[in-house]
């Protein structure tokens, strides 16, 4: 895989920035934490080089000082919202940050419900939370917010939100996900620690999109893409040109807010020690890439991606036509099509060709290699066989799995498992192949290079199960799926 970033320049660069931003506040200091905070897999996939974990490594740095608090939205709880990379809940995704935040040794003091409004699933959600013994608090929406400021900062705006009771100076904000009300959160706190005569300060750590980089830079454009169905928009920040003279990147909802943080602030400490809102972020990301071809080229695949994603979402009811259209407009605006990934055209070809579902595979040496929907394999199945085949240099036609493994586990699928299709998934080849590998030294062989598609893409021509999505993330291929299902049928299980 070409990298793109270099991962131990931004880690050292990032620390220092932090320490000198915390030295500017007495007491205790708010840290908004965008994205993703141990498992940015957005920002390793657009900055080839970043490390999934690389924020958490470097807050453990100052473990004893931190305090973790959770957010998340009620109404992504009411809708059942997922996860896009882990296909979860974000109200079990809150469950699983937790566990590993401990497991990393991170003190978690509580989660807060936000936007809330009476929505019985947060109730049922905070129900859960006091059983499991995770304190819990509310937040509720704001009449005027962000532009009515003056009842925004007042006892019956932030002031009707629950004080969330912290013991660390550090306090880190994060969600499952974006639109979760993260800053809304650290506002709230800024006015509650005020009321109690606490001395408080905020700052923002957000990856994307990068300040420095061009405003339609394909790494900013990829943050769009991502962040699609919240209608985020990469903007220039008016509140940094007018100050410093200085063209900087933000978005839409960090403008907006910013002068509420900037009235608060005032309230605070008599002024606000921000001049805008790229004053307040802490990201250095930009400073680590090393190879902004690389990047851009990784970019575009995202964008492409989500694309794809998004229009699987259309047609399973999960987003409106408006969303694809803000695609459609990214991918413009970042000269994306179809055609820059090869795997898209041969599955289409390869499903053409056969008359039945089909993928494609882009390896990491370039080659492109196909699979096919048979009696026994789904395409995912087929395509994953092919692919470490290929890479292990053995004959595509020789067969690794007999018939006799794989005849029992389809039988088994129908006749007491409930499933109406005997084609094996891709986890169940795996089993089937680890079954052979006891007898077959090639079984055994191309194993082993299942750690070799990661990074790799991968292009279908129907819609792919829950099952086989799930298996290609946790390889680390990177999948998209033309927007149908193998069978007209209006109910489909995964």
């Amino acid at each position: 895989m070409k990298i793109g970033f270099d991962n131990e320049k931004y880690m050292k660069l990032q620390a220092a920035h932090i320490r000198e931003r915390r030295s500017q506040f007495g007491g205790k200091l708010y840290l908004e934490f965008g994205g993703k905070l141990f498992d940015d897999y957005h920002a390793s996939r657009v900055l080839p080089g970043f490390q999934p974990d690389s924020k958490i490594r470097m807050l453990a740095k100052i473990l004893d000082e931190v305090e973790i608090v959770v957010a998340i939205c009620a109404g992504d709880i009411e809708k059942n919202k997922v996860r896009g990379d882990l296909g979860i809940r974000y109200d079990e995704d809150v469950l699983r940050l937790i566990d590993v935040f401990r497991e990393l040794g991170f003190y978690v003091g509580s989660v807060v419900i936000t936007q809330y409004a009476g929505q019985s699933a947060a109730d049922a959600f905070i129900k859960r939370l006091t059983a499991l013994g995770v304190r819990s608090y509310k937040h509720y929406p704001i009449q005027g917010y962000p532009s009515n400021v003056a009842h925004i900062v007042s006892d019956e705006g932030l002031g009707k939100n629950d004080y969330i009771e912290t013991s660390r100076s550090v306090v880190v904000v994060t969600a499952p996900g974006p639109g979760s009300g993260k800053m809304a959160t650290c506002l709230s706190q800024l006015y509650h620690e005020h009321k109690r005569g606490i001395r408080a300060g905020y700052a923002k750590y957000e990856t994307f999109p990068i300040w420095n980089l061009p405003l339609k830079h394909p790494v900013n454009l990829a943050y769009e893409a991502a962040t699609a169905d919240l209608n985020d928009v990469n903007m220039i920040d008016p509140f940094h040109l007018e100050a410093y003279g200085e063209t900087t990147v933000n978005y839409n909802r960090d403008v907006e807010i910013f002068p509420v943080l900037s009235a608060m602030f005032e309230k605070i400490q008599g002024e606000c020690p921000y001049k805008s809102p790229t004053d307040m972020g802490v990201n250095m990301a930009g400073f680590g890439i090393v190879d902004d071809a690389v990047c851009q080229e990784a970019s575009r695949m995202e964008i492409l991606r989500r694309y794809y994603a998004g229009m699987v979402s259309r047609v399973q009811g999960k987003c409106d036509e408006s969303v694809v259209t803000k695609l459609e407009l990214v991918m413009q605006q970042a000269g994306v099509t179809p055609e820059i990934c090869p795997a898209v055209q041969a599955s289409l070809d390869k499903a053409a060709a056969t008359g039945a579902s089909a993928g494609a595979m882009v390896l990491q040496d370039g080659a492109v290699v196909t699979g096919k929907t048979s009696s026994l394999l789904g395409p995912s199945a087929a395509l994953l066989l092919n692919a470490i085949k290929h890479l292990a240099g053995i004959n595509h036609d020789l067969e690794l799995i007999p018939a006799s493994v794989i005849e029992p586990i389809s039988a088994m699928k129908l006749g007491y498992l409930g499933h109406h299709n005997p084609r094996l998934h891709s986890d169940e080849v795996l089993i089937a192949l680890t079954i052979s590998a006891l007898s077959n030294p090639l079984a055994a062989m191309v194993q082993k290079e299942l750690k070799n598609l990661r990074g790799c893409e991968a292009h279908f021509s129907t819609i792919l199960s829950e099952e086989d999505a799930k298996l290609y993330n946790r390889l680390g291929i990177h999948v998209s799926c033309e927007p149908k299902y193998e069978v007209r049928k209006l109910y489909h299980r995964s």
